[in-house]
């Protein structure tokens, strides 16, 4: 029988691995430069940043632009709820994350006109999400409302109160369509949420529609899959309720 040996970039990321778990490196400690793991290791820089991408991959590294690769902290895992009123709704039980919102006027462009039904380049307002547990992006939303339905003078606020500030301005929800898939991320949301290119990520699209039928709401989320669910309730009607139809 024929055993498979190891690849240089495996053995080094096996080795790398030993050290965190025994706390050689600790959570949030910066590794070596590349330079000094690749001479340490005897092996070529595109061989020493393969075997990295392992490590962020499994999310046990994370390479910050500028500074380096350092340690993760454990990762928390957050459950993305489905239906809610709030597309970037989550729960943890360490409490909430920090939420930062950037508003941004654009022009409906690309699928953006089919998830909101209007024409190429309609007023848009763009409110882009970025949650953080600690110094470490968590998990990427971009939300996009009908310009004439945002207040005009909005400011940063907080997620609850620019939720109710946008509710007030709009009919009851009458639908809320969430499409969710698994994907490779791209290179911007793998520098936006420091995460290697080959790490899937759970990519949602939220539709919401009003009770006149007018998409009101385009949001896409998209969040790691190393420390993200998705829950989704649904009630059958009972007997009862059927037999009063």
């Amino acid at each position: 029988m024929i055993r498979a040996v190891p690849s240089r970039r495996h053995t080094i990321a096996d080795d790398l691995r030993r050290q965190i778990a025994t706390g050689h490196f600790k959570a949030g400690e910066r590794l070596p430069s590349e330079a000094q793991l690749a001479t340490r290791y005897e092996v070529s820089t595109p061989t020493l940043r393969s075997a990295l991408a392992l490590l962020q991959g499994e999310g046990l590294v994370e390479n910050i632009h500028g500074s380096g690769n350092f340690v993760r902290h454990p990762l928390r895992r957050i459950t993305y709820v489905g239906g809610g009123a709030a597309p970037y709704a989550h729960t943890g039980t360490a409490g909430p994350l920090r939420l930062t919102v950037r508003t941004t006027n654009v022009q409906a462009h690309g699928h953006l006109t089919t998830l909101l039904h209007v024409p190429f380049g309609s007023p848009l307002t763009e409110f882009h999400c970025l949650s953080h547990q600690g110094k470490s992006p968590h998990g990427l939303a971009r939300i996009y409302v009908p310009r004439d339905l945002v207040p005009a003078d909005l400011a940063e606020e907080s997620p609850e109160a620019l939720t109710t500030r946008l509710a007030e301005l709009r009919p009851p929800l009458a639908e809320v369509q969430e499409r969710l898939s698994a994907r490779l991320p791209t290179s911007e949301e793998a520098t936006t949420l420091r995460i290697g290119t080959s790490l899937a990520v759970l990519s949602i699209t939220r539709v919401a529609t009003d009770t006149t039928g007018r998409a009101v709401e385009a949001a896409l989320l998209v969040l790691p899959g190393d420390r993200s669910d998705a829950l989704f309730t649904v009630r059958p009607p009972t007997k009862e309720r059927t037999s009063k139809k």
